[in-house]
């Protein structure tokens, strides 16, 4: 903070950190277990679950606020956000002109803790997915503009299917290897990553055998990028139609695309539609009702636990600066020509 606090940027932080007493330790301070050691079956989703509480949040987002004042002017915002206990606290810290915002992810959105199988590791993350209850205090931060939810994102984690260490009747079918893609686009990794991917897994093979299904030894992390419109539209019209507090697409677009672009200093360019600005669209089909399939994933290590989910929209075409870069059910896997065509666009910021 102290060397960021003139900076014209955002100080981001994944907010969570061990309270410095979480758990009974009794007389025997010196000898006792660590605090929130897993109590339970590994493979327990509930295990995962209590053993990264919302004080876990909610003791870190303290920890930030008691020292926001050494950077008054610097922008602190809190990523993947998914505990509601932290709400009173980040409204209650901008109420006093602290400027802090947060984002909330679309599997916290989507997904409650309730009706996750045991050893369907697809849904570890870090914080995890906690229960419906929270869920709903989620849907309704998001709803209201004057929230300190400000964006929605994916937090995508790329990561091979055998490092969510699956049981075998939760694996799909698909199961593409590092270098296999059917887009036309060339994925091979650079010599020197493929190296380390490598090592990295002979490590891992080395070591102690691994049991499936175990939360705390797979991979954290979602797999969702691309899948946004679809899961934001489709659960906020459930919502709707059971007369809940639920955000609007002009809603979802400014947190998904608005916001997010004037986080990152792109605003005169990037999230809206008017003369001079990049002309980026999406071209969503609200009507358009399917089922997520492992061929449907448009990244390369097809795992995500959304697959087998019913959405209610579909995006059919993307365009980038007035090219379409996309189009559904088209040749090369949909993406148009074969090649990326985007470049790099950090700029530097002005206050």
């Amino acid at each position: 903070m102290k060397t960021l606090k003139d900076a014209p940027t955002t100080l981001m932080f994944h907010a969570e950190i061990i309270p410095p007493i979480a758990d009974s330790v009794g007389d025997s301070v010196q000898v006792s277990d660590p605090p929130l050691r897993p109590r339970g079956e590994l493979n327990s989703y509930t295990t995962w679950l209590l053993s990264r509480p919302p004080a876990f949040e909610t003791y870190a987002i303290e920890e930030i606020l008691s020292i926001a004042h050494v950077a008054p002017d610097l922008h602190l915002h809190i990523v993947h956000l998914s505990a509601m206990e932290c709400i009173p606290i980040l409204r209650e810290a901008r109420k006093k002109g602290i400027k802090i915002t947060a984002e909330t992810c679309f599997h916290y959105l989507g997904f409650s803790s309730d009706e996750i199988e045991d050893g369907d590791t697809r849904h570890k993350c870090c914080p995890p997915i906690r229960n419906q209850v929270n869920q709903d205090r989620l849907w309704e931060e998001i709803s209201d503009p004057e929230g300190c939810i400000k964006t929605i994102v994916s937090d995508h984690s790329p990561c091979t299917p055998e490092l969510k260490l699956l049981p075998p009747h939760l694996q799909s079918g698909h199961r593409p290897t590092m270098h296999q893609c059917d887009s036309g686009i060339d994925m091979t990794l650079p010599e020197e990553e493929r190296l380390a991917a490598e090592e990295a897994e002979k490590a891992r093979l080395d070591g102690p055998v691994e049991i499936q299904g175990d939360f705390f030894a797979a991979w954290g992390g979602v797999s969702s990028v691309g899948l946004g419109l679809p899961i934001l539209y489709t659960f906020a019209a459930e919502r709707e139609a059971r007369g809940d507090i639920t955000p609007s697409i002009v809603d979802i677009v400014r947190m998904c695309s608005q916001a997010t672009a004037q986080q990152v200093g792109l605003a005169h360019c990037k999230g809206g539609i008017r003369a001079g600005m990049d002309a980026d669209f999406a071209v969503f089909d609200d009507a358009d009702v399917w089922t997520l399939r492992a061929a449907d994933m448009r990244w390369k290590n097809r795992c995500s636990p959304w697959e087998g989910h019913t959405f209610r929209g579909r995006v059919h075409e993307t365009w980038l600066r007035g090219q379409k870069i996309f189009e559904l059910g088209g040749p090369n896997d949909g993406f148009v020509g074969g090649k990326p065509i985007g470049r790099a666009i950090t700029e530097k910021r002005m206050k």
